[in-house]
């Protein structure tokens, strides 16, 4: 019955969508949609709990597993609309993800819901379902009216051990976790936050109108580098689209950056050639790409661990990174979607930086420059450097590590992206 539901409803919306206007012809129908207004990076939580630096910032209530407990999310999507879907991942689970039950509506701050706005989620018409190991399954369409930049809930309840698995850093304190079934429960009891984001990686609008999904791939630079929320280069570039007087359409901006990630080799979550179909191309409608990454390629370069000589092909030259996003650009292009390719910023007065990793930075992006087969390159190391020593961040723009931009610095990114070229 759910099926034929959303088939019905997309329906009435085409046929609405022809009716004439008063003044001029008929509209040409546009069939309803989904397309992505939220989304994120997944990664191992056993390759994070491995990593003290990640996991000593805060306790993990009840242990690594859920057990008889309901998981609640907050996000923000970033287009609007009145009907949703979720999408609940076991991308790096071992053991088969159950979900119980799940339910969706507007966060009003601290875990907690609008009762006016829960709604109930169904899996194939059923209350609860079951995640293979590395799967991923989307919830069926539920009706909730929802505004861009508006904060959403979605909770789950777990009414078996659920082994922490697939997370994501995206940001904190935005989840939590309670004992029992507490879908329903407008208002947690109890609760605890957590110190990472779980399951919930995904959230897709349905919409009869055209809109440009751009996903902004990357890492740490573009996940936010330590400012939470709106601070990332994404999410201020998102709220310039929406505050544009010349948008002709709606532009849904996800931020798929992932802290320490590398282009070439496994690191912080897996690397920007094996992720980039899922985590970029695989958002729903997808139109462009913007690809920042090389930062941790190139300065990783210059360590070596005791007793462990780098592999010959964990070696980052200027030759592996610009092969590696180019085959990202074939990617994308094979897919229809425009690519967008940001040169790497500087890194000076860090311990990346060497004489010799400069010098693979700035062949780097002289290949970025000189690039005819994308549809733009955006220069974040033009906007971002000393214009007094182009080897380090502008005082301006330094968060005060030497490699993660500010908020300032982040404003300044996303004013560089010419928004002509997202609109096309």
């Amino acid at each position: 019955m759910a099926a034929v539901g959303c088939l019905l409803f997309a329906v009435a919306v085409a046929v609405q969508a022809v009716q004439p206007d008063a003044d001029g012809p008929p509209k040409q129908p546009v069939e309803a949609h989904w397309v992505a207004g939220w989304a994120a990076a997944a990664v191992d939580f056993r390759e994070l709990s491995a990593n003290p630096l990640l996991t000593a910032a805060a306790p993990r209530p009840g242990g690594d597993a859920f057990r008889g407990q309901t998981l609640r999310q907050q996000f923000e999507p970033a287009l609007s609309g009145e009907r949703v879907r979720i999408r609940f991942s076991n991308r790096f689970g071992k053991t088969p993800l159950r979900i119980a039950e799940a339910s969706v509506g507007h966060a009003t701050g601290g875990g907690a819901v609008s009762p006016a706005t829960l709604r109930k989620l169904r899996f194939g018409g059923r209350a609860s379902t079951v995640v293979a190991p590395g799967a991923e399954a989307w919830s069926d369409g539920a009706d909730l009216k929802v505004e861009a930049g508006q904060a959403v809930a979605v909770s789950a309840f777990f009414d078996r051990a659920v082994p922490f698995a697939t997370v994501h850093l995206r940001s904190t304190d935005s989840s939590w976790v309670a004992g029992g079934n507490a879908v329903a429960t407008p208002r947690l009891q109890d609760a605890a936050p957590l110190p990472l984001n779980h399951i919930v990686t995904g959230f897709d609008v349905m919409t009869t109108q055209p809109v440009r999904t751009v996903v902004a791939f990357g890492d740490s630079i573009t996940a936010g580098g330590g400012e939470a929320g709106d601070g990332s280069y994404p999410e201020l570039l998102a709220t310039r689209l929406r505050n544009s007087p010349s948008a002709a359409q709606a532009v849904s901006v996800l931020n798929l950056g992932i802290g320490g990630n590398r282009l070439l080799v496994d690191g912080i979550g897996p690397n920007g050639l094996s992720r980039f179909a899922r985590d970029a191309l695989g958002q729903s409608g997808v139109t462009h790409v913007m690809i920042l990454l090389g930062t941790n390629d190139i300065g990783r370069s210059v360590f070596v661990l005791p007793g462990r000589p780098t592999p010959e092909h964990e070696v980052a030259t200027a030759q592996r990174i610009t092969d590696g996003l180019q085959q990202l650009v074939k990617q994308a292009r094979a897919k229809g979607v425009k690519v967008l390719i940001g040169t790497v910023p500087p890194f000076g007065n860090t311990p990346y930086w060497t004489e010799a990793t400069e010098a693979m930075r700035g062949e780097v992006n002289r290949w970025i420059r000189s690039r005819q087969d994308v549809d733009g390159v955006i220069d974040f190391d033009a906007v971002l450097r000393n214009p007094a020593d182009p080897t380090v961040l502008n005082p301006l723009y330094d968060n005060g590590d030497h490699l993660h931009p500010n908020k300032a610095g982040h404003a300044a990114m996303a004013a560089a992206v010419d928004l002509r070229e997202l609109q096309e």
